[in-house]
């Protein structure tokens, strides 16, 4: 189950009443700060706009790929931690404006985690450590550290514990 906060909203769907849970200015600066980082070729640059515009928690040498969405609305409530590859067209969202509601959930990505291209990560979702998400994924539901999944939506493909992970790392050391 996603950690996801629920609003009720009466009238039109929810969004068409977007701009009560969020400002009209906050909207465009953060689009035009999106696209910004969208289409920069340099990572510094990128992980500047996240963290200093948008309010991101980005980790040192995380890196994202080209055309990343991340959530115009919320980004505040994306956190990413070291070492991470975010996949070309990845969109990560921390917004969800349907019929009767909206819902806000936090996405938390560890630590040398990839994300493969054209994935989509849905609000109120934990991508633990050293997990792997495959390309065309849609991320619904919590994904444990040392995990392997794919798919829509996505289910486990393999699982490898931290002290075998350590052990990997250290024959392919080994060999190079």
């Amino acid at each position: 189950m996603r950690n996801v906060e629920r609003y009720p909203v009466e009238g039109p769907n929810a969004l068409w009443q977007m701009y009560r849970t969020v400002s009209r200015f906050k909207a465009v600066r953060n689009f035009i700060a999106i696209q910004a980082a969208r289409y920069c070729p340099e990572l510094t640059v990128k992980n500047w706009i996240y963290r200093n515009i948008l309010g991101m928690k980005v980790g040192k040498q995380t890196a994202f790929a080209l055309m990343v969405m991340v959530d115009v609305f919320f980004p505040e409530r994306i956190e990413v931690g070291d070492n991470t590859i975010i996949g070309y067209n990845t969109t990560i969202l921390t917004h969800e404006y349907l019929i009767k509601e909206y819902r806000l959930g936090a996405v938390k990505i560890g630590s040398n985690v990839m994300i493969g291209a054209n994935s989509t990560i849905l609000p109120g979702v934990t991508i633990g450590d050293n997990a792997v998400v495959a390309a065309g994924s849609v991320v619904h539901k919590d994904v444990p550290a040392n995990t392997f999944v794919g798919g829509n939506p996505i289910r486990e493909i393999s699982r490898t514990d931290a002290g075998e992970r350590k052990d990997e790392d250290k024959r392919v050391l080994l060999r190079s």
